[in-house]
């Protein structure tokens, strides 16, 4: 992972537009990580209690807006917190991408003490997420804060 993490912060250190930096994290994540096979940003849309889709790299996605409180994205834009779904399809309010899709994380930007976003990852394995992923995940998305 610290190879990683240093591989991450070149890219997010680059003078490169910001979208451009977030596809190349989604990018590296994906190619690295073997059961990261969705792997996004959602943003807080304006002011509005809603999240845009971001950069991403996978299948096409019908969620390019999701309201705040829907499915697992609009959970963590609401409670601020981590969500580690081990098992999609066991989860009431889920919001399905994917008929692949059997797993995910997701982990919340912040910037000045506000919820701004978050980093959305799928697998299409059963309860895959470590303590390392939610590691690498929240050290991730301190970082990308910095740069946003």
């Amino acid at each position: 992972m610290v190879e990683l993490k240093k591989r991450l912060s070149v890219i997010l250190e680059s003078p490169q537009e910001t979208n451009v930096k977030l596809l190349k994290v989604c990018q590296v994540l994906d190619k690295e990580i073997s059961y990261y096979n969705w792997t996004g940003f959602y943003f807080k849309n304006g002011d509005k209690d809603e999240l845009a889709l971001g950069p991403y790299v996978g299948a096409v996605t019908d969620h390019v807006i999701i309201p705040f409180g829907k499915g697992i994205c609009g959970q963590v834009a609401v409670s601020g917190e981590t969500f580690v779904v081990p098992d999609v399809h066991a989860q009431d309010n889920y919001l399905s991408c994917s008929i692949d899709t059997k797993a995910e994380i997701v982990v919340p930007i912040f910037k000045d003490g506000e919820n701004i976003g978050q980093i959305d990852i799928d697998s299409h394995s059963i309860d895959p997420f470590t303590k390392e992923d939610e590691e690498l995940l929240n050290w991730l998305c301190e970082e990308v804060a910095k740069v946003l």
